[in-house]
């Protein structure tokens, strides 16, 4: 299994923020809102959890050992615990929800 995975939005409009925070509160999460200006940038790092998180709106490109990953609305991504990356926000800023699996 891929430590880093992507599911790509296929519907014809993005989900709203609060239909992708009850999909993660369905399956017994807890999600986190949050966002950041256009060309914010996240230094290379990793967690002991699992991350799993909806780009709202925006973008947002995560910097993988796999290479890189552009997130647009309604996204997903998954990355395993103790998985290095970094970030860097898109031209419009990004608005997230995420939680630890």
């Amino acid at each position: 299994m891929s430590s880093v995975q992507v599911l790509r939005w296929s519907g014809a409009a993005p989900p709203t923020e609060a239909e992708l925070t009850g999909q993660l509160t369905a399956v017994g999460l807890v999600p986190t809102g949050w966002g950041n200006a256009p060309g914010d940038r996240y230094d290379r790092h990793s967690h002991d959890y699992t991350k799993i998180l909806y780009c709202v709106a925006g973008s947002i490109v995560f910097h993988t050992d796999q290479g890189d990953v552009e997130l647009g609305p309604g996204d997903r991504l998954e990355i395993a615990a103790r998985t290095p990356h970094a970030a860097s926000v898109g031209p419009d800023g990004v608005r997230c929800v995420e939680a630890r699996g």
